[in-house]
């Protein structure tokens, strides 16, 4: 687990993190102009959890389409198969995105557009391979399909996750940085190099979303940002395969490292069901929200959801040093934290109907 940083391959990845900052940090001003030339505009007032005060450009997966070509093309990362395919289903995940910030797109069309882009990522070979590791007396064709329909279901819910959970500035850029920074250091760690070069720019480019996004955001990253942040982490969560580990102390660290927009889905999710509400309109249940309603502040509230990222990431390392047994108790200890924080805030701040 200990890694060098005089090391070339930390050399490396250093160059391609701080490269990725540079083109994201380029790339900004030209995916406003482009972005307001398209006409992805978010407008105050539009939605009910829409309150900025002046009609903001949707860029953030303009960034993202601009610089992850470009940084690939530069480090050759084009020459892997896997992430050739990983890049073309995230394009798809990126037009689908860019086509509901410009025009609005319903929720069967945009679950169209995530469901392809993860039939491409299994066509690659790329699926979750859960039940095989566990070896389940089930036919082997069963567990082929059940493997696809979970990494189906993986795939589009952390895409949505992401996007539900985009509910102020700088929240979704610091959870994709957070969440990057672990896979990269731990891709390394595993000996994954070819998996750390994209997870590094990634954190390089989530960097600069950071910049713009935060408040005051000079832009929004819109479901073409958001979405394209959460599947390309849910994509890199299936690929991270520490050689060197129990399966049984490393299937659930993709839940932990992403557990934050997994938690507040959730929570949207059966607030809205109690409330007989349409799962899929917004409104203002989600965490941040209800942190607000406590007390805290705006920037308190995104900080304190950040620092939960952080620190479910450092469980995930932590589990990563135990035994299969005791990494699982872990695991079920953080679930049970979890569903003690939705019952407290579901019952501690009101939402209106």
């Amino acid at each position: 687990m200990l890694i060098n940083p005089s090391s070339q391959p930390f050399v490396q990845l250093a160059i391609k993190i701080i490269s990725a900052i540079i083109f994201s940090f380029v790339a900004g001003p030209i995916a406003i102009f482009l972005a307001k030339k398209l006409g992805a505009i978010d407008i105050p007032g539009s939605a009910v959890h829409k309150k900025h005060a002046a009609p903001t450009p949707l860029a953030g997966g303009l960034v993202l389409f601009l610089a992850l070509p470009i940084l690939a093309t530069i480090f050759h990362l084009w020459d892997n198969p896997a992430i050739s395919w990983l890049f073309l289903a995230t394009g798809i995940i990126f037009i689908f995105g860019m086509w509901d910030d410009t025009h609005g797109l319903s929720a069967p069309q945009k679950f169209t557009g995530q469901v392809i882009a993860s039939i491409i990522v299994i066509a690659s070979g790329t699926s979750v391979r859960f039940l095989e590791s566990f070896h389940v007396a089930l036919p082997a064709l069963l567990i082929v399909g059940l493997d696809w329909a979970i990494t189906i279901f993986w795939l589009v819910g952390i895409s949505n996750a992401f996007n539900l959970i985009d509910s102020m500035d700088g929240l979704v850029a610091g959870l994709a940085t957070i969440s990057s920074a672990f896979f990269t250091f731990a891709s390394l760690a595993s000996g994954q190099a070819e998996l750390a070069q994209i997870t590094a720019i990634l954190f390089g480019i989530s960097i600069g979303l950071y910049f713009y996004n935060n408040l005051p955001a000079r832009f929004f990253l819109g479901d073409s940002g958001t979405q394209t942040l959460g599947f390309l982490l849910a994509t890199i969560a299936i690929l991270y395969t520490p050689p060197h580990l129990p399966q049984g102390s490393t299937w659930f660290l993709p839940i932990l490292v992403l557990g934050v927009p997994i938690f507040d889905t959730t929570l949207v999710v059966v607030s809205r069901l109690r409330r007989h509400k349409p799962v899929f309109q917004a409104d203002l249940a989600h965490t941040y929200h209800r942190l607000v309603k406590l007390g805290m502040t705006p920037i308190v509230a995104v900080l304190t959801i950040q620092l939960a990222a952080l620190l479910l990431c450092c469980a995930a390392l932590i589990a990563m040093l135990l035994t299969a047994q005791i990494a699982s108790l872990l695991f079920v200890a953080v679930v049970l934290l979890g569903v003690s924080s939705i019952v407290f805030l579901e019952k501690a701040v009101k939402i209106e109907s």
